[in-house]
């Protein structure tokens, strides 16, 4: 690689030590980042060398667009919000929360913000310490900014939009005056967002002035520098390599390890990215669901001004597992279920009822005969599933690897399958498959190699943390790691376990905590394993340890953290309001970050 890159850099008159610096510099650079250096060096060399005139922090003419994105979808729709206003002549800064100066707030004049919600109510990681100063007391009055809210977040949650609502009603408690009123997108936000990016941009050309001559207009964006890009909208279509079961023939789970064909794609990722897969739904289940309303699998429906069957329809355009408020709510109306109607109307209710249901169960509960269109318009549009890349590509190269846990239980007298785990499951050797990656900024390897991390990851949220290894070993990163891992049995459940031992062999995986939770008769999870190695992790923590989460939201996640402050508190001999501001400044510190579902 490297007498390909000096052939080449000859061949151009570029000094090959030149070559190796800017290797260096842009080795640790996002997909993105590099997308705009190119963009940049362009716009440089059309400029004939000389450097593009900075933009104008906050002018009157320029669209400061501010994202906080948990999984990628704020960053995605803000990035097409981008290039939408770019088209039209609008001068733009996009920039994430996470990066955004906060000086800079009170000379924005015309802002847009989309963020996402997460867990209960609470702010993407990236949105955190931008937060945090939002609602301090050193935010400043913005009577002279105009501002616009896109909320995103998922209706079958409790706290849906929170954030996004919170920062509508801060933005116009500082003095913010609307560009438009704010707009909140469920998962399946694709065609929403197109109408609001259209909207919004049809808005903005008749209130932003035309920017001065003397400013040039930044290239935040071009065609990636490296790599191909595919998105939500414009997937990779590839095909799947492997798919072998990793748990023990007696476990209660199935964990698949699944490895998926890049070759010749172009398609780059890095460790702690994610996978986004698109899949399609159960034949059987779509099968059940046509029989109990009535609708012929021939009947057919207009999607998109073309006419499809609704079998086809319902395999490959709607939600069929996900089970969410709107749908009980919509089905209790139009089939007039007064039983169903009581509890789509209380909240409380309502949230217990599809906490482990899904579309299919409320149908068999509440059998109506419906028409091919009138069922159509209680569904919501498929979305992809993420989940998080178990590889590094230094090591697997034109491959993408993933740990995927197979969503099956029983439950009022049927068989339940998840909707992606499901599908990935059933798929063989060189089936078709549609996917883009991911990018999380906000979970990544220190940039310093020689930086110790530690790893929680019980079942399936060790799969970053194999990517994290795969990488530093094949990099030859200095720096010790330290995994936590658990899962209910050691002789089925030890998700890698040869390739875990190996690297400890060789000196790479310094130390392994391991919580098998069935295997004596007090269940022990990762969490008391932390506790247990509270003075080690602290020493660690003082060496500059960076600390990774990954798992369970509703309960793993809150108890290695709750672990973790008992550490800093004990060891630390802090008090507990001490221990909680010395974790969150681990977290503003990059030191401390979590991907957590």
């Amino acid at each position: 690689m490297v007498q390909q890159q000096n052939q080449n850099s000859d061949s151009i008159g570029i000094d090959p030590q030149i070559i190796a610096q800017l290797n260096q510099l842009t080795g640790n650079l996002s997909p993105t980042q590099q997308s705009w250096l190119g963009g940049y060096l362009t716009s440089i060399a059309a400029q004939g060398g000389i450097a593009p005139a900075r933009l104008e922090v906050g002018g009157d003419h320029v669209l400061t667009i501010l994202y906080g994105s948990q999984t990628g979808n704020a960053r995605s729709i803000a990035e097409e919000l981008n290039e939408a206003a770019h088209a039209e002549g609008i001068t733009t800064d996009l920039v994430s929360m996470g990066k955004f100066k906060e000086k800079n707030l009170k000379k924005t004049k015309n802002l847009v913000v989309l963020v996402s919600t997460q867990g209960e109510g609470d702010p993407p990681d990236d949105a955190l310490n931008f937060v945090d100063f939002l609602n301090g007391n050193k935010a400043p009055q913005l009577k002279e900014t105009r501002f616009a809210v896109c909320a995103l977040g998922d209706s079958s949650y409790e706290f849906y939009c929170k954030t996004g609502k919170d920062f509508d009603a801060r933005l116009d408690e500082l003095g913010g005056n609307r560009l438009f009123d704010r707009i909140d997108l469920d998962v399946d936000f694709d065609d929403d967002a197109e109408a609001w990016i259209a909207s919004s941009i049809a808005t903005l050309k008749e209130i932003l002035p035309s920017a001065p001559a003397s400013v040039a207009e930044p290239i935040l964006f071009s065609a990636p520098a490296t790599g191909v890009k595919y998105t939500r909208k414009k997937p990779l279509q590839t095909q799947l390599l492997t798919n072998q079961k990793i748990t023990g023939r007696h476990s209660e789970k199935d964990i698949r390890h699944i490895e998926i064909d890049l070759e010749e794609s172009g398609l780059i990722y890095q460790a702690g990215d994610s996978l986004g897969v698109w899949f399609k739904n159960n034949t059987e289940l779509v099968k059940g669901l046509l029989e109990k309303t009535g609708i012929s699998p021939t009947d057919t429906i207009e999607i998109n001004d073309e006419k499809k069957s609704i079998q086809t329809v319902l395999e490959h355009t709607y939600e069929l597992t996900q089970l969410h408020p709107a749908f009980v709510q919509d089905y209790a109306e139009l089939t007039n279920q007064a039983e169903l109607r009581a509890v789509a109307s209380n909240a409380e209710k309502l949230q217990a009822y599809i906490t482990d249901r899904q579309i299919i169960d409320v149908i068999h509960e509440y059998p109506a005969t419906l028409t091919a269109e009138a069922l159509i318009s209680t569904l919501r549009k498929l979305t992809p599933r993420l989940y998080s890349i178990a590889s590094a590509q230094v090591e697997v190269e034109e491959e993408v690897h993933l740990t995927v846990g197979v969503v099956e239980y029983e439950a009022y007298g049927f068989h339940h399958l998840g909707g992606a785990s499901g599908h990935l499951s059933q798929l063989q050797s060189g089936a078709e498959i549609s996917v883009y990656v991911e990018a999380s900024d906000h979970f990544r390897l220190p940039t310093n190699p020689d930086t110790p991390i530690i790893m929680i990851g019980p079942g399936t949220g060790i799969a970053p943390f194999r990517a994290f290894v795969q990488e530093r070993a094949a990099t030859e990163a200095t720096g010790d790691n330290w995994l936590f891992f658990g899962n209910p049995h050691f002789t089925e459940d030890f998700l890698y376990q040869t390739e875990w031992q190996t690297w400890m062999d060789e000196g790479i995986l310094n130390r392994i905590d391991l919580a098998f939770s069935r295997d004596q008769s007090e269940k022990i999870y990762v969490q008391h394993r932390i506790l247990e190695q509270a003075e080690e992790l602290w020493n660690w923590i003082n060496r500059g340890a960076h600390i990774y989460i990954c798992g369970d939201e509703s309960r793993m996640a809150k108890d290695v953290h709750q672990a973790f402050l008992s550490v800093i508190e004990e060891q630390g001999n802090q008090s507990p309001e001490q221990a909680v501001e010395t974790l969150d400044q681990l977290r503003r510190d990059g030191r401390y970050q979590k991907d957590v579902y």
